[in-house]
């Protein structure tokens, strides 16, 4: 893998001389007493501007505030014409666009293609506050504001999209974002090294059109240069018989070597970097569900920044282009992108409005970067990566000091030390080499790889020594936990549950059934049934009374009625009564939206002869795999007994506590029962009064 260039190595910008601004300005009154005439950068987000490292444009602009440049942020404007968009003035280099820290469909709409009645990303959490593919319209309209001035687009929303893909809501394959947009360049991933670059070098006089060679960005062209080798990429995973892995240290292929190139001439011994696949069309992955599955499983193949090519992608008659993506941040350098000048709260204009998703994150603190669990209905690999980015154990700790001195309402506690996924904090492949040229989508999936370093013991001397700061009472640990990773280190498990749970652990088996575990590369069942005897040992010997709260999903690829029913049956023998259940949400680019909207498995090789996957569509199906998880529902009883019936279960309809649902005979009493257990919990003892408000916030119940 290239070394690149330390980010915080630049010469800074000229305007570095104005010093470090109290808050990004959102005003030209603001501007006017930073004593700045022009904003070098301005910054359009989708979300209210929090001046906190988990929200994008705070981070984007603080890094970029560190190079010396002017930034200016309009946060959530009036898209109805482009006067919103000049507020702050021309930007002397680029307009920089994000929907915001979400996907703006997902934002907005549900699983069931209902307008979200709450955001919390804006104020009071309002809804309404931003538009429908928020990255199109704000880029369209920054582009109507200044003609001449670069857009730049980024962020998940651009990241997710940043190739043809099945879009949910409108039910069809949408083209690439970033010729709807009409932006000049589109940045994916991580965004820090690109962002970095990208502005030096136009403060240095290039034009937009020469930034081609950057890592981890998109842009238009016309055609691919004669001196780069084009492998048509139905070439690449010809259908045949699966074969065993290759070895990591095997060289991989040359230009010339079981490819196919297009008809003109191409050199055929370029070296790797100098090589570009071509992924299908816009037009056939439109036209064939076959083809479009084949595309997913070329680009998911193409992520690992040690050995991914670049990709271009006909729209039209000009090609997309994606150069290959960027390089992981060290971790000096997440250290220093994390302890910028926030002032880690909302900016003042917006007074004394909430900001739900601040509320939420306020107080606890992000550790890492990335996954590389790959769960296929999940967008974090694809906008993060698989290889681990892990902050200093001192770093951490300057936060969690910061959060106690200066963030207003800190009591002592630390909701959350953890980040994607809670217990990944510096595992890492063994073997540098075997990293850069592994090819597998996960490496945990369909078991830990070997090469895998699952030392826990690093995360739990961050934990004890973050527990002996001053003025710290507890440490929660809230983010989702790799429970097949943790059972690997069972001190870890034994430390997690004596200090770090609040008498909850949210957990995510997502399924108990073989079928859509496959399809969501998950672990078994029986993983979770490890982990959860070790947390209830762990617990009794803390003497605290502990609960697991699992998480399951329904309707996802793969699953079957009788998948549902059968993780039901499990719920109900374990005791468990799902309150929030979710349904699954086909976002972009993801794998498991490849599987829905082609019922096809890209995590195999694609062909038209292969047996699909099974897709639940329908919203009456989808509403009878939700009921599943909410048996105990007196609502959806009708639902499950007209289901039980067809599927020739009626054994399982009756009054009985080893049937499913009642048996709708008008027996008054079992019902209001029901209700009565559904409305308390079904605790086995009453709860302190600290505990119930905790359950009143649980998103499960256990009997």
């Amino acid at each position: 893998m290239p070394q690149p260039t330390n980010i915080f190595s630049h010469r800074p910008y000229w305007a570095a001389r104005f010093g470090i601004a109290p808050v990004l300005p959102m005003s030209r009154a603001e501007m006017d007493d930073l004593g700045w005439d022009s904003c070098d950068i301005i910054l359009v987000t989708g979300d209210a501007y929090v001046d906190h490292p988990s929200f994008g444009m705070a981070l984007i602009g603080r890094l970029l505030e560190a190079q010396g440049f002017r930034v200016g942020i309009i946060a959530q404007p009036d898209w109805s014409s482009a006067e919103a968009f000049r507020q702050l003035g021309r930007p002397n280099l680029f307009f920089g666009i994000t929907a915001g820290n979400m996907d703006s469909m997902v934002n907005r709409y549900t699983a069931d293609r209902r307008m979200r009645s709450s955001d919390a990303y804006t104020p009071d959490g309002k809804a309404g506050k931003r538009p429908d593919r928020s990255v199109i319209v704000y880029a369209q309209r920054a582009r109507e504001a200044y003609k001449g001035v670069p857009v730049i687009i980024g962020g998940i929303e651009a990241s997710l999209r940043r190739i043809a893909h099945y879009d949910y809501w409108s039910d069809k394959v949408r083209r690439s974002v970033l010729p709807d947009s009409k932006a000049d360049l589109l940045i994916y991933g991580n965004a820090e090294r690109a962002i970095v670059e990208v502005a030096h070098r136009l403060a240095g006089g290039e034009g937009i059109e020469q930034l081609r060679d950057i890592r981890g960005t998109g842009f238009m062209r016309q055609d691919v240069a004669e001196d780069w080798c084009e492998i048509d990429a139905t070439q690449l995973d010809e259908p045949g018989p699966k074969e065993p892995h290759p070895s990591p240290y095997q060289a991989m292929p040359g230009c010339g070597e079981s490819i196919s190139f297009t008809p003109h001439s191409r050199p055929r011994h370029l070296p790797r970097e100098r090589c570009v696949v071509r992924l299908p069309s816009y037009d056939q992955v439109l036209e064939d569900e076959v083809i479009y599955a084949h595309a997913s499983r070329v680009f998911h193949l193409e992520t690992n920044p040690g050995n991914a090519r670049a990709l271009v992608q006909r729209h039209g008659k000009r090609d997309l282009w994606l150069n290959p993506p960027p390089i992981p941040l060290t971790t000096e350098e997440l250290d220093r992108v994390y302890e910028l000048p926030y002032t880690r709260r909302p900016h003042p204009a917006y007074g004394e409005a909430r900001n739900p998703a601040w509320e939420m994150i306020r107080h606890s603190v992000n550790i890492m970067r990335g996954c590389f669990g790959g769960c296929t209905f999940c967008s974090i690999t694809e906008h993060e990566g698989r290889i681990i980015q892990s902050r200093s154990e001192d770093s951490i700790l300057r936060e969690v000091e910061t959060i106690r001195d200066q963030v207003p309402g800190f009591t002592g506690n630390i909701s959350d030390l953890g980040g994607p996924t809670a217990n990944m904090y510096r595992l890492a492949c063994g073997d540098k080499r075997i990293e850069s040229a592994c090819r597998r989508l996960s490496c945990v999936y369909p078991a830990i790889c070997d090469n895998l370093d699952t030392d826990h013991r690093p995360l739990t001397a961050l934990y004890r020594r973050t527990r002996k700061l001053p003025g710290i009472k507890r440490v929660f640990v809230a983010s989702g936990l790799r429970y097949d990773l943790a059972v690997r280190s069972p001190d870890y498990i034994r430390e997690l549950v004596t200090h770090h749970v609040g008498g909850y652990l949210k957990i995510a088996p997502e399924h108990t059934e073989a079928s859509p575990l496959s399809k969501m590369m998950k672990p078994g069942i029986e993983s979770y049934q490890q982990f959860k005897k070790l947390f209830d040992r762990y617990s009794a010997e803390a003497g605290k009374e502990q609960y697991l709260i699992p998480y399951f999903i329904a309707a996802h690829p793969g699953t079957s009625d009788r998948d549902m029913l059968n993780l039901a049956l499990w719920l109900k023998a374990n005791g468990f009564r799902p309150d929030q259940v979710q349904a699954f949400l086909p976002t972009p680019l993801a794998i498991a939206s490849a599987m829905y909207h082609s019922g096809r498995n890209p995590l195999q090789r694609v062909t038209r002869n292969r047996a699909g996957v099974s897709v639940v569509r329908g919203l009456k199906q989808r509403r009878l795999q939700k009921a599943f998880l909410r048996y105990h529902d007196p609502k959806n009883w009708p639902l499950l007994r007209e289901a039980l019936t067809r599927m020739g279960r009626t054994d399982l309809i009756g009054n009985t506590k080893k049937q499913l649902v009642p048996s709708g005979d008008g027996n008054r009493d079992r019902i209001q029962k029901e209700r009565r257990a559904n409305s308390s919990g079904g605790l086995k003892k009453p709860a302190s009064r600290s505990k119930k408000a905790g359950l009143r916030k649980a998103r499960s119940r256990r009997t």
